[in-house]
Formats: C-alpha cells, structure tokens, sequence
C-alpha cells in the first residue's frame, strides 16, 4: 500500500529544492513527516478531513501546520484536503450548518438558498459565498468544527482498518504460495 500512495506524493528532494519553501526547511524536513506507516498515513487523513473544512484558502496552511505538531505524512494530509471543493464546499457547508443548528437546538428553517453562480465571475460568486457563509453565524462555526471531528475520526479509523486489511490480505496471499526450491548447485 506505501508504494501505491508514494507514486502520488511529492519526495523529499522536491521539497528541500523548493525556493518558496527553505525558510521553513528546519521544520518541513523532519523525517516523521514523510514517513509513510499506517500511523502517520491514518492521522493525515484526519488531519486533511478536519482541515479541509477551514474556510478559504488557509486549509493546507492549516494542515501543515496540524502535520507538524502532530507529525503525519505532510503530502498525504495537504492531498486529502482536496475533497473540499467549488463543487462540494456548498453541500459541506450546508451539513455543518444543520448540524450545528441541531446542537445549538437553533430554528434550522430559515436557511437561505446559496447563491449561484449564474452570470456572475469566480470573484463575484465567491464573495456572495462568504457572505452567505457569514450570515450564518454560531450554527455554522459549531457545525463545521462537528463535522470535521467526524470526518476526522471516521477518516482515522477507516484508514487504520484498510491498511490492515491489506496487510491481512497480503499475509495471506503470501503464506498460501507454495515454498521456494533451494537453488540448485
């Protein structure tokens, strides 16, 4: 499973030889943020899924910094990240919301329609986005911090469990072979 997830991520090296990143070389390069177990690869999944939901473009800011202080795989963590998206983040946001207004025991009916993006440019729409987002309030904020604890929880323990179903797998398939002959002289 390591080799099929390190063909998608970036090495070592790129990072090291990166300009925009050499101030931050000291931190960036520590060896448990590019190690790939099942350990580091189940919290950076957590990780991406909680950060993922931060508002704007400070989610994989977010997620490095999460990666550092906790130590995951760096790469895999700013990759899951990816699943928010202009085509999930309303659907997301949404969910949080009615979550949160579940918790807060708040009036959940009088959510408005998010605004489309029909004859409006990416910056318009996104600013009609963030105001919309805005006039939610505390539902929104309790819902969304919900919500990635879920996700993360869920992304965690999923994790955890494929990587060792495979391993069980691949522990099968391997004990089901038949020996090798001893080389012939």
């Amino acid at each position: 499973m390591r080799k099929s997830l390190k063909r998608f991520l970036p090495d070592h090296g790129s990072i090291r030889d990166n300009r925009w990143l050499r101030p931050f070389a000291n931190t960036l390069l520590h060896p448990r943020l590019w190690h790939l177990n099942r350990h580091s690869a189940a919290g950076a999944v957590a990780v991406g899924l909680f950060c993922g939901l931060i508002p704007g473009p400070l989610q994989m800011p977010g997620a490095a910094v999460c990666c550092v202080l906790f130590r995951v795989n760096l790469p895999l963590a700013l990759l899951t990240t990816l699943y928010t998206n202009p085509l999930t983040i309303v659907p997301l946001y949404l969910l949080a919301y009615l979550l949160g207004a579940w918790v807060l025991g708040a009036d959940s009916g009088g959510v408005t329609a998010p605004p489309e993006p029909n004859g409006m440019g990416m910056i318009d729409w996104a600013s009609a986005l963030i105001d919309w987002m805005s006039a939610l309030g505390k539902p929104l904020a309790l819902g969304l911090v919900l919500l990635g604890a879920m996700l993360a929880v869920i992304g965690y323990f999923g994790v955890r469990g494929a990587w060792r179903a495979w391993l069980i797998r691949a522990w099968r398939r391997r004990r089901q072979r038949p020996p090798k002959a001893p080389p012939l002289r």
